[in-house]
């Protein structure tokens, strides 16, 4: 007994324990307990503090689960960056001499040849050849030289030249077909002055809509939009072509078909170009534009604007539509870009509307040609295929309008409009009869008597 009371703690200290205990440990347990947390949040004891301590631990004591880090990628260098380092880094070729092989020592033949082969090289290392200095100077602004060998080129581009010669034939066309005999000295006078004038009114056009110009791909490398030749040539140009043009209809053909020489500049310089920015109207204007020429070969010939110029006008007038509707149908995002007001762009239902109906206008101008004693009756039979042919594409663009239909539309006006004019030229009233019937204009009856006396 004596030995197990040894062994056992007094009770007094037991007591004093619990007596501790009770008044101090047990009302501040809640108190370490908030210090405790207080504590585990700025030694950072997280979720994600235990996640790292599970990885450090897999990653030194368990290497074989151990996991290893990829490499970490390079930064994406903008671009502008390596066009920088490739302006500084210079590339060079070395041309290398081939290696000739290994001769003996002792011979002083190969010892020669080695010690030339060895300068060759040397002088090639010396001679870099730098392949980027051209490129770099080739992307920096240059003034361009203009030379005397261009010029004509650049100057047929500035005036059009294929639009130009369409408007000489339209012109050659209308003297052709009045009921006048023929006249070669008046027909050349008449051609060069619409041609001149063409010219003048196609240089003025670009010289106005260059900042245009320059946003359509079409029209992005004509010669003012590029700055091969000058504004100030190009006004000579125009100048230089407009006024002896409109002389040589006014002087040596007669007043009335160098007015509407001048009429036609005026309409399409001062009032088709602005309309093209500002309303739809624009192609309506355009379309009178392009009926003039016809009616100023008339009025060459016969010196009278009567029903017959007024006829060949209509049919350029209306061929012009589905020609040109078709042609912006495929220009859409060109002229939106230039900044052109077309019905293909802000009306399209309208642009495929406008193009059917002269498609089928020209039917009925050709049926008028024979009442007006201008063609025989056989000239709307005659013309009644092609003129239903171009109308079917005609409703193929309105009632599916696709770059298909368009462009089918287009390229058939480009042969349309002259198998007509043929055809009509055909099918044309000769001189004799009109004469027997009076139809002559004044002046024309003498001609034609001298024409047929021997």
């Amino acid at each position: 007994m004596s030995a197990a009371r040894r062994c056992r703690p007094p009770r007094a200290l037991t007591g004093l324990f619990v007596w501790r205990l009770r008044n101090t440990s047990v009302p501040q347990i809640p108190c370490r307990f908030v210090h405790l947390y207080h504590m585990a949040n700025k030694r950072l004891i997280t979720f994600q503090y235990f996640n790292f301590l599970k990885r450090m631990y897999v990653t030194q004591c368990n290497k074989d689960l151990s996991q290893q880090a990829k490499p970490k990628t390079d930064s994406i260098v903008s671009p502008f960056h390596e066009l920088q380092q490739l302006d500084q880094e210079k590339k060079s070729v070395h041309n290398i001499s081939p290696v000739s092989p290994v001769h003996q020592l002792g011979s002083e033949t190969s010892s020669r040849n080695e010690l030339r082969e060895m300068k060759s090289a040397a002088e090639t290392e010396d001679s870099v050849i730098p392949v980027g200095a051209e490129s770099k100077e080739d992307r920096q602004w240059k003034e361009m030289k203009l030379r005397l060998d261009d010029l004509p080129g650049i100057l047929a581009r500035l005036s059009k030249i294929k639009l130009t010669a369409l408007v000489v034939s339209t012109t050659s066309t209308g003297f052709a077909m009045a009921p006048v005999p023929f006249e070669l000295t008046c027909f050349l006078l008449a051609s060069l002055g619409t041609g001149l004038a063409s010219c003048a009114a196609n240089s003025i056009n670009q010289f106005f809509e260059v900042p245009f110009d320059s946003n359509m791909n079409r029209t992005k490398n004509r010669p003012l939009v590029r700055g091969q030749i000058s504004p100030l040539l190009a006004v000579c140009f125009a100048a230089s072509c407009g006024i002896p043009g409109i002389a040589l209809l006014t002087l040596g053909v007669n007043p009335l078909t160098g007015a509407l020489g001048a009429f036609n500049i005026f309409l399409y310089t001062c009032c088709y170009t602005p309309l093209k920015r500002m309303s739809i109207a624009n192609t309506w204007v355009g379309a009178v534009v392009g009926a003039i020429p016809p009616m100023m070969g008339w009025t060459a010939a016969t010196g009278s604007l009567d029903a017959g110029a007024l006829l060949l006008g209509g049919i350029l007038y209306s061929w012009q539509f589905p020609h040109f509707n078709a042609l912006s149908w495929g220009l859409r995002e060109d002229y939106s870009r230039g900044g052109y007001c077309m019905m293909s762009v802000t009306h399209p239902e309208l642009c495929r509307r406008v193009a059917l109906r002269h498609c089928l206008a020209l039917i009925g101008l050709s049926a008028v040609a024979p009442v007006l004693d201008i063609t025989t009756w056989t000239f709307p039979i005659v013309s009644l295929p092609i003129n239903l042919y171009i109308s079917y594409l005609g409703f193929r663009f309105y009632r599916d309008a696709n770059r298909s239909s368009s462009r089918k539309l287009f390229f058939c006006s480009l042969w349309h409009l002259p198998m007509l004019l043929l055809v009509m030229f055909t099918c044309k009233k000769s001189v004799l009869e009109n004469e027997d019937k009076g139809d002559l204009p004044r002046g024309s009856h003498e001609t034609a008597m001298e024409i047929r006396l021997p």
